[in-house]
């Protein structure tokens, strides 16, 4: 099959890649490199049936052009991080809400499939956990900026189901649930690599908040093997899907973890909220899924522990380069 993918240059995109050309298929991948890396996609350019663009979501004739081309789109390209959404709520809902429709516009012109992601940030605040896909999705109010990508994310979720129940496009929305692995950068908030990049360096490990507040970390070699399995399962269109783990560790506990596992004698000193990002700042306290729906529509289940994740982290950190601030 022919896959595009946007955002191809990121963290998730480029073992997407990696996963896909291995399967046999071809890949062609449109990042702007905003966030995205071309050290991520360095060890792809010679590989047979694999094309990069360096453009934006934005070039709508470009785009057009290159969802033609392919039988599957994955459409990755969204502003990540909540360092970058709460310093960039402008950015955050523009490219999220306007990329994802001209994906789904040019996609519609041939019917293509749009694999659209989506993120577990759309519960918001409910507390009904584990979260179901049928669930409450209750977002915080619109002057907290930290809800701003919740909320554009929603939007394309609603976007592409609209579009699959009036245009018959076929679409699958995933949500992801704290995706971790080699090539994830810290640089905007991600709390596993920073984590172990402060643990390395002997720096303070900074723990923003109370540290009680829980998460549930999934490799991205599983992420990335649901993804394709879904893009390949003719019932999951018009469907919403969790990926993720349900293993849940608090952020105090994943601290003390990476310096015991690093070895490391940094202190851990905790960062109230407000002065870590903005006054006001709002969080969710648990973000648990329920995965029995993709479990039962392609076999998910997570293979790797949280003590896999951090080992394949901190051997990407310690390599020749990663500390030197290529990662």
């Amino acid at each position: 099959m022919r896959y595009f993918i946007t955002g191809g240059a990121g963290f998730i995109g480029s073992h997407l890649s990696d996963l896909l050309l291995k399967q046999g298929h071809s890949v062609t991948i449109m990042d702007d490199l905003s966030t995205g890396s071309m050290n991520n996609i360095q060890h792809l350019k010679d590989k047979k049936g694999f094309k990069y663009v360096i453009d934006t979501v934005m070039n709508r004739p470009l785009l057009s052009e290159l969802i033609d081309g392919c039988d599957v789109v994955f459409h990755l390209a969204a502003a990540v991080g909540v360092k970058l959404i709460v310093e960039s709520p402008v950015r955050t809902i523009e490219l999220n809400i306007k990329g994802t429709e001209l994906v789904l516009d040019c996609a519609n012109k041939k019917k293509k499939k749009v694999m659209v992601a989506s993120t577990s940030e759309v519960y918001g605040k409910s507390k009904a956990v584990p979260f179901r896909e049928d669930g409450d999705l209750v977002i915080g109010a619109s002057n907290k900026g930290r809800w701003s990508y919740a909320c554009s994310k929603a939007i394309d979720e609603f976007l592409a189901l609209a579009y699959w129940k009036e245009k018959k496009l076929p679409v699958v929305v995933f949500r992801l649930f704290n995706t971790v692995g080699p090539r994830q950068t810290g640089q905007y908030g991600m709390v596993v690599p920073t984590f172990v990049r402060q643990a390395l360096l002997g720096h303070p490990i900074t723990v923003y908040g109370t540290g009680k507040q829980s998460r549930c970390f999934t490799h991205v070699v599983d992420v990335v093997g649901a993804l394709a399995a879904l893009s390949r399962a003719p019932k999951a269109v018009g469907q919403v899907f969790n990926i993720g783990s349900q293993h849940e560790i608090s952020i105090g506990n994943l601290a003390k973890l990476i310096k015991k596992t690093t070895g490391s004698k940094s202190p851990i000193h905790y960062i109230p909220y407000d002065e870590a990002y903005e006054e006001g700042f709002e969080d969710m306290p648990r973000r648990v899924p329920d995965i029995s729906k993709v479990a039962k529509a392609v076999g998910y289940k997570p293979t790797k522990s949280i003590h896999d994740i951090l080992r394949d982290v901190i051997d990407h950190q310690t390599s020749d380069d990663a500390l030197s601030g290529a990662v």
